[in-house]
């Protein structure tokens, strides 16, 4: 089962230095039809401006991924991690019992990212950073595997049964995903524009895929990201 979401029906907030649009409900946006996917509960595609950002703020028991799209990301964290990252780099904390921290774009430059939020295994874990400055080569034609379990193979291990893949496609060129029975998927085109199993994907927007692998042909360079898990009668 497919299905899509197109950018211009998610929810979003403009607060001038931010601008947003919601895959889940978020802030003022609420759809009690569209809470989760399962662990999956926050995508936020965010526009920052220049000089602005999130003040120090806390968060508790979610595990945080920020991918950043397009400027730089300056972080600060009460576990004394402080750092930039740019374009195609990543950013996860393992909030747990408790962290607080902050995020700004001290750039001349808008700054893109996705703010994704997932459900750990169980609330209590000890608080954790980590960042990885990936190249551009290893998401270029292929699947980066970024984000698994803690006994999977990717470099950002977080405390969940879920799995991260982005890749950048040439016009033109086809790629494959494969989502196993009993697993579903959710799926975000970054940037650029493709078909999923003859489905048009328009730049930004989502698309659920439940128990059914991906064909994908990128009608234009193609930016995408793939979020893989099990399926969850209870979280659906």
């Amino acid at each position: 089962m497919l299905r899509r979401l197109p950018i211009e029906k998610m929810g979003e907030s403009n607060l001038g230095w931010l601008r947003s649009k919601f895959h889940f409900s978020f802030a003022e946006y609420y759809n009690e039809k569209n809470i989760n996917f399962g662990v999956l509960r926050v995508i936020n595609d965010d526009y920052i401006a220049p000089g602005t950002g999130f003040p120090t703020h806390p968060h508790r028991d979610m595990e945080i991924i920020s991918y950043v799209i397009e400027g730089k990301l300056t972080h600060k964290d009460s576990m004394g991690n402080e750092s930039t990252l740019e374009r195609g780099e990543v950013q996860y904390m393992s909030a747990g019992t408790g962290v607080t921290h902050s995020e700004y774009n001290k750039h001349a430059e808008d700054l893109r990212i996705l703010q994704i939020w997932v459900l750990p295994d169980r609330k209590g874990h000890t608080p954790n950073y980590g960042e990885y400055k990936f190249k551009y080569d290893d998401r270029m034609g292929k699947w980066l595997h970024f984000v698994s379990p803690k006994d999977g193979d990717a470099p950002i291990k977080v405390n969940q049964d879920v799995n991260f893949y982005v890749t950048e496609i040439e016009a033109g060129k086809e790629a494959e995903f494969e989502v196993k029975e009993g697993r579903q998927a959710y799926i975000v085109q970054i940037e650029g524009k493709s078909e999923i199993n003859s489905v048009a994907m328009n730049p930004r927007d989502g698309m659920e895929s439940i128990g059914e692998s991906l064909k994908i042909l990128s009608k234009e360079k193609s930016h995408i990201l793939v979020i893989e898990m099990k399926e969850r009668e209870d979280l659906k």
